[in-house]
């Protein structure tokens, strides 16, 4: 079987099963092994007893293998068990291994016929066995039993396929020779994830059991429905010989006379039989293991690789050393305000590309949310002249005013500059939350010390609360200021004289003739409520100018859709529907004509709450504003009166005047606010508390006085840490185990090709698939075809498992998936 090296390669591999089963799938390493797959009474176990010689596997009718067993064979010069779970034990008593995997099969499925993917682990040393690794798995079942639930034919498929579809797993396919073999549900799994056969080996059972006048000859020599590595037959023991305790050493026997005397078999007789398909398993596993060595060991050297450094720091760790948890502290401390500031002032390492976070999501409530906030204040007009129209006739009482008087500008400013508080605490919030949550953020990282954690984030939550405070106090100062004089000698401010000249809207016309056509955004926007009634939204690439709303049906910008000019147009806040994914925001005409032929708005839908604000600010940029919504009462009969007495012409110009005045004036209070509020902000917030978190929290945690205690690691840590340096040794392990074979040798070839296409796979396929018009033959007869029915289905895998055009290379026909039953999770 080749030189000494690959002799020992299984046992190698099976110390290699042992050095990563500490680990389990956290390695993500598929060993190479033979996975036993056949349905209920196909005689898997039986084979397995007769590679062992013992009986020592549990017995009974329904399904009795209820979770994957991984056998380990070892030769050796004594007869003994091993259970990964009960190390150091040896069962010398077979019929004690098998009241083990019992009672090991119960402890996680219960006692009424429950199955569980989580394998037992068995190794078997025995002078009478060569070396080889087997997966015992539960048989393909069709019927659910006891408390089985309804789908128990997937669960057990699912099973299966775990295994199975794994590059390094031999499929040891087992069908009784009294059935169907074209029927195999062995070899349609097989076939789905193995569609060329070069990992599917055949086993033929039961033949002793046949009709009388038929054989298995032809499918023996594989010239009858024929696989790659082709078929071996096996005799296992009956029921009968079983409950009458046959010796396995006599039934082995008995099966080399049934094929040296049956005249059907005699000339392969040597090709035939449990020792002949023991050794063939042997050679083909050790082959198989040569073949996918490089790529194994390369994936344990990186794997190796990216646990070096952390380990390498776990093992110079000293959880109870005092100067060890001072230096833990002084740089986690220093770690955290690097973070923070990072976060805060940007950085090139580690950038998010999902979303915003920290300094960019405080730069866009600076630029976009503030200055939204004081468009809203805008006041709906007819309220904001009555206001002027009141304040002028309170201000003459019983007189009759010749002049505009200054005391009703001053008064409706004050009145105006006094709503600021409203925004300017709401963007003091706002900033303090983002900073709240960026911290959380930086604080996450010492979850490994969990009082540490705690202290900190109280610290600083306590430190952001009181800079917020500050900050509160010196913006209501900044209105105060602003309250305390009314500068009307701004060089920005239009003064009465200019007043009657219509200063925004003139204002406005030239900074759109200045602007021309400068574009101020583009990107993907969908109408909503046109395309509604047309049979769905539809996307479209929007172009925003100074000018112009316009819409193209792709970004190539060539097929233009319509141009809406943004004169007299509002913004209006859309309410999220119920189902809807969608951000949505409406424009409307302030004159109440259609905005797009027949439609009275133009509902625009977005992805996200940050798209449509981002959308919102550039057209606030483009001097599109929010629709002030209000509700109002019926007027009372005094006010409908006063409204109808309001013709004075003189009292109308000074309205205007003033109207004119108070918007000239609140334009440079406005653009005064959104300079100095992010500017204050960042001087008693911002930077106060990144200045604290680098030169003050480590001094705070000292006064505490329980630095030690500060440092306890979390549960979670420690077995993280014990994690890592055990994976960390089996790796190292493994790998010196994979440096130990050699991989020189002479092996079998593969065999060639042969058509398989007799194989209807399972309906675990995602591929669009028919069935075959032609019925294989039988196996329980001599060549003459019998009719069968539609294979029983089975749910589909993900497409990965086999190829997914609808004819394979070795022309399989695949049939129909099952559409409504969802795939199974097949790790690959």
């Amino acid at each position: 079987m080749g030189n000494r090296g690959m002799e020992e390669l299984i046992p190698l591999v099976n110390r290699l099963q042992d050095a990563l089963s500490s680990v389990g799938e956290s390695c993500s390493l598929h060993l190479p092994q033979i996975a036993v797959v056949g349905g209920q009474s196909a005689g898997k176990s039986s084979v397995l007893e007769n590679f062992v010689g013992r009986d020592f596997l549990p017995r009974g009718s329904g399904i009795v293998t209820r979770r994957p067993l991984i056998l380990q064979l070892l030769s050796g010069n004594t007869e003994y068990g091993e259970f990964l779970h009960c190390k150091g034990k040896k069962f010398t008593d077979f019929d004690d291994i098998r009241k083990e995997i019992e009672a090991e099969t119960h402890r996680l499925t219960g006692s009424n016929k429950g199955i569980s993917s989580v394998p037992i682990h068995l190794r078997i040393y025995s002078p009478h066995v060569l070396n080889l690794t087997l997966v015992d798995l539960p048989g393909i079942t069709k019927v659910p039993v006891g408390d089985q639930p309804a789908d128990i034919e997937y669960q057990i498929r699912d099973m299966i396929m775990q295994f199975i579809c794994k590059e390094n797993c031999l499929i040891l396919a087992v069908t009784p020779a009294n059935t169907d073999l074209a029927n195999s549900d062995a070899l349609k799994l097989a076939k789905d994830v193995d569609p060329q056969g070069q990992r599917t080996i055949g086993v033929i059972t039961k033949l002793d059991l046949m009709d009388k006048g038929t054989n298995a000859r032809e499918i023996l020599e594989n010239r009858l429905l024929p696989l790659r590595r082709g078929y071996i037959g096996v005799v296992n023991r009956s029921q009968k010989d079983i409950d009458g305790k046959k010796d396995i050493k006599a039934a082995l026997l008995a099966e080399q006379k049934f094929f040296l005397s049956h005249p059907a078999y005699k000339h392969m007789a040597e090709s035939m039989g449990t020792p002949y398909l023991q050794r063939t398993l042997n050679q083909q596993l050790t082959n198989h293991i040569r073949d996918t060595l490089p790529a194994f060991r390369s994936l344990l050297q990186s794997q190796l690789l990216s646990l070096n450094k952390e380990a390498e720091e776990y093992k110079q760790y000293s959880p109870d050393d005092p100067a060890r948890r001072t230096k833990t502290l002084l740089q986690s401390v220093q770690h955290l305000a690097a973070d923070f500031e990072k976060l805060i002032e940007g950085s090139g390492d580690k950038v998010d590309t999902v979303s915003l976070s920290g300094g960019a999501r405080i730069n866009r409530i600076f630029h976009s949310h503030f200055p939204y906030e004081l468009i809203k204040l805008e006041s709906d007009e007819r309220k904001l002249r009555r206001e002027i129209n009141y304040a002028i006739r309170n201000i003459h009482g019983v007189r009759t005013g010749l002049f505009t008087p200054d005391m009703a500008f001053q008064a409706i400013v004050k009145k105006q500059i006094s709503r600021l508080e409203g925004p300017c605490m709401k963007f003091v919030d706002m900033v303090s939350q983002e900073l709240v949550t960026t911290v959380h953020q930086c604080i996450r990282k010492l979850s490994s010390f969990p009082k540490l954690q705690d202290e900190t984030e109280r610290i600083v939550t306590t430190e952001i609360q009181q800079q917020e405070s500050k900050c509160r106090e010196q913006v209501m100062l900044l209105i105060d200021i602003q309250l305390a004089y009314i500068n009307t000698k701004h060089e920005d401010f239009i003064g009465f004289s200019n007043a009657q000249q219509g200063f925004n809207q003139i204002n406005k016309k030239i900074v759109a003739r200045m602007a021309g056509n400068q574009v101020i955004r583009k990107g993907w926007l969908t109408i909503s409520n046109i395309g509604f009634m047309k049979g769905g939204a539809k996307g479209y690439w929007f172009i925003l100018t100074a000018e112009s709303l316009s819409w193209f049906k792709d970004d190539e910008e060539k097929e233009k859709k319509y141009m809406l000019p943004l004169d007299n147009l509002k913004l209006r806040d859309v309410e999220k529907g119920f189902m809807s994914s969608k951000f949505v925001f409406a424009i409307v005409n302030t004159e109440l004509r259609n905005v797009y032929k027949d439609y009275k708005s133009l509902e625009l839908a977005c992805n996200s709450q940050e798209e449509l604000d981002s959308w919102k600010a550039s057209l606030l940029q483009a001097g599109v504003y929010p629709e002030k919504v209000t509700v109002t009462s019926p007027p009372t009969p005094s006010i409908a009166l006063s409204l109808e007495n309001f013709t004075d012409p003189q009292l109308e110009r000074q309205v205007e005047t003033i109207r004119s005045l108070v918007d000239s004036y609140m334009s440079i209070i406005y653009k005064t606010i959104k300079d100095l509020m992010p500017k204050t902000i960042m001087h008693l917030m911002i930077n106060s508390v990144k200045e604290f978190i680098s030169s003050e929290l480590l001094a705070q945690l000292y006064a505490l006085g329980e630095c030690s205690a500060l440092m306890d690691e979390s549960p979670e840590q420690q077995k993280y840490r014990e994690e890592v340096l055990r994976k960390h040794a089996a790796l190292k392990e493994a790998l010196a185990v994979v440096g130990k074979i050699s991989t020189s040798t002479c092996t079998t070839p593969m065999p060639p090709p042969v058509d398989s296409s007799w194989i209807q796979p399972s309906r675990y396929r995602h591929c669009a698939c028919h069935l075959m018009t032609s019925s294989p033959p039988s196996l329980a007869t001599s060549g003459k075809p019998l009719g069968r029915g539609q294979a029983p289905s089975a749910p589909r895998v993900p497409a990965h498992i086999g190829p997914t055009h609808s004819t394979s290379t070795d022309g399989l026909q695949h049939l129909t998936g099952q559409p409504n039953r969802p795939p199974p999770s097949v790790p690959r």
